[in-house]
């Protein structure tokens, strides 16, 4: 059920009235049973992997948090018999229940993400090297796989490691795992900040169901206005490669940087608008990513969510992991003390960004966007010595010409590492951006060529208006560090509200992309 269609809203329109009308207590059964009617949409036979992740969490969690109580229970209760080694055995002991626990769950649940999602990429990878004629195997990705399935293994862990308190109700697992509005494009949510509001009771709100509708109909303005819109003219650049090459793949870079930003940020829109109609809080997932002035800001500002999770369970786990401190010293003695002390976050970085990039997609072009990533970010990391003293010897930090470069700077840089997304072929991506430099012939833009990419000057003309607006609230939300949503440039007066909403909704319906060559189409995000 793609957001943009006629399903989508008349699905979220009935849930959004039965919702308030029932008693309050069946709110969140109701978005269960809500959760899985949307998700069967999909195909019914997709709800057994998603049972699948639910129940397992659910058993493992429940399991991981009786082997603490009783680990904490029997340690009290025998505080004063036990010495101090005996305390340290029985809790090593007690823990290795719990991660055996824990691991069987995360091995059990990756294992079949890996079989679904990457079965066809080894085969081909295999048949590359060996010239050999494996077959493929016809497995169908059910949706949203990746982002319910690492939200649920985050939620283990995090009960693992003793910051969240297992769920009793196996129920509330389940509907934490499918929350409808998040479980196609995230954000991936942490089970202490959802379980919040998610099973609370809601009264109706007119301020808040308003403010919730602003935000989802930015959302599907970003989408479908700008982002469908554009969508005819990226996929003519990167279609083409034999005509499009030098300034056109310059120009198919911003083109699908702006495409990809408007529908991602718009599907996102769409997902915590729909929630805040529920009166439930999800997490911000961007925060004005392309006022990043390094890689690592931009990493910081996009896919929050994502971000943090790779962090978390990763990247940290790996960096500071009592085994990769030991070899601290013979790597030391290999590479040198200064090599040799970071070496734990170089692996850790590499090994994360690799990750990203393999949950991007089962394809090389992804792996080598993540590592990309990973190198020009610990590069950067190496580099930060020398720009500490070209700042201080030339004056430049807080000045806006610098900061404009530096912005500037890194979201051309992303712009081309995008590239490998674009085309989907490492070295046809490398080519194309070959042709910038040997054949740039930036002429063909202004020959009428940009009038051949499947969009007319009237679409253009939308675009530009979308994209001026989409600046002027992202400047005045970096400016005020409020929510990435129009509804901070009007104040909270009933009518104002409902002036935004109609006149968005109008705009949306005279300027979306309707008709022969703009049908909606769906989210980007959504093959992750």
């Amino acid at each position: 059920m793609l957001f943009t269609s006629y399903t989508f809203i008349f699905f979220i329109l009935a849930v959004f009235v039965i919702y308030y009308i029932i008693p309050k207590k069946f709110q969140w059964p109701f978005l269960l049973i809500a959760s899985y009617v949307f998700y069967a949409f999909s195909g019914w036979k997709f709800v057994i992997f998603l049972l699948f992740t639910s129940l397992t969490a659910h058993a493992a969690t429940m399991k991981i948090q009786s082997l603490h109580t009783e680990r904490k229970e029997y340690v009290k209760a025998h505080k004063s018999e036990l010495s101090r080694d005996e305390k340290k055995a029985y809790n090593a002991k007690m823990k290795g229940k719990a991660r055996l626990c824990m691991i069987l769950c995360l091995v059990a649940n990756f294992l079949l993400l890996g079989v679904i999602k990457y079965t066809n990429f080894v085969i081909d990878n295999i048949n590359h090297i060996i010239s050999g004629e494996i077959s493929f195997v016809n497995i169908a990705l059910p949706m949203g796989l990746s982002f319910y399935m690492f939200q649920t293994m985050g939620y283990v862990i995090d009960v693992f490691w003793e910051k969240t308190e297992a769920e009793m109700n196996p129920f509330k697992v389940m509907l934490f795992t499918s929350f409808f509005p998040q479980l196609v494009q995230g954000p991936i949510s942490r089970y202490g900040d959802l379980s919040e509001t998610l099973f609370s009771e809601h009264k109706f709100d007119w301020a808040v169901i308003t403010s919730g509708c602003e935000r989802i109909l930015w959302g599907f303005f970003k989408k479908m206005v700008i982002a469908d819109r554009m969508l005819p003219a990226v996929k003519t650049i990167i279609g083409d490669p034999d005509t499009y090459n030098g300034a056109f793949v310059l120009l198919g870079m911003l083109f699908y940087a702006i495409e990809l930003y408007s529908d991602f940020t718009g599907g996102i829109d769409i997902t915590i608008g729909v929630a805040e109609v529920l009166g439930i809080k999800v997490k911000e997932n961007f925060e004005r990513p392309f006022f990043s002035k390094t890689i690592d800001e931009y990493w910081r500002r996009w896919h929050i969510t994502m971000g943090t999770w790779f962090r978390d369970y990763i990247f940290y786990p790996i960096s500071v992991s009592p085994k990769n401190i030991k070899r601290v010293a013979t790597w030391k003695k290999i590479f040198g003390d200064h090599i040799g002390k970071r070496m734990p976050i170089y692996i850790g970085t590499t090994l994360t960004w690799f990750v990203t990039g393999v949950w991007h997609g089962a394809s090389w072009n992804f792996i080598v966007w993540g590592l990309l990533n990973g190198l020009i970010i610990m590069i950067s990391e190496e580099l930060k010595p020398l720009y500490e003293r070209f700042h201080s010897k030339f004056n430049v930090s807080g000045k806006w010409p610098y900061e404009f470069f530096c912005i500037a700077r890194t979201f051309v840089l992303m712009s081309f590492l995008r590239s490998l997304d674009c085309y989907r072929d490492v070295p046809l991506t490398f080519k194309m951006v070959g042709t910038i430099f040997t054949s740039f012939g930036g002429g063909r833009l202004f020959d009428g060529s940009l009038f051949n990419l499947g969009i007319t000057a009237w679409d253009y003309a939308v675009i530009a208006v979308g994209i001026v607006l989409m600046n002027i609230v992202s400047i005045y939300n970096e400016k005020h560090k409020e929510e990435g949503t129009i509804r901070v440039l009007i104040n909270k007066s009933a009518f104002s509200r409902i002036l935004v909403i109609w006149t968005l909704f109008f705009a949306i319906i005279i300027f979306g992309a309707y008709g022969i060559g703009f049908d909606a189409s769906q989210f980007i995000y959504n093959q992750f």
